[in-house]
């Protein structure tokens, strides 16, 4: 027996909202895969085109600025150290 609260036998009814949007997107769901496509990739011409203009490409290397640390000289690790903190601020 329902109450004015919406409790049916001691657990609350789902709202009637709630059940007809999940049966609007459950009915909505197959018709998903029916929708256009949005607006062409290839918007200046036909890309089947041979004769259709494109970007030119270039190429950048990904480790040009690469070089080689080995062999390191062995130093002391304090000399290492010392010769890449740095310089320490003035006390005021």
């Amino acid at each position: 027996m329902a109450t004015s609260f919406g409790y049916r036998r001691g657990r609350r009814a789902p709202p009637t909202f709630v059940r007809r949007m999940a049966a609007a997107m459950l009915a909505a769901a197959p018709l998903a895969g029916c929708m256009a496509d949005g607006p062409p990739v290839a918007v200046a011409g036909d890309p089947a085109n041979p004769s259709a203009r494109t970007a030119g490409v270039g190429y950048r290397s990904t480790i040009a600025p690469y070089e080689s640390l080995r062999p390191a000289t062995p130093l002391p690790w304090r000399e290492r150290n010392d010769g890449v903190t740095p310089p320490a601020k003035p006390d005021r």
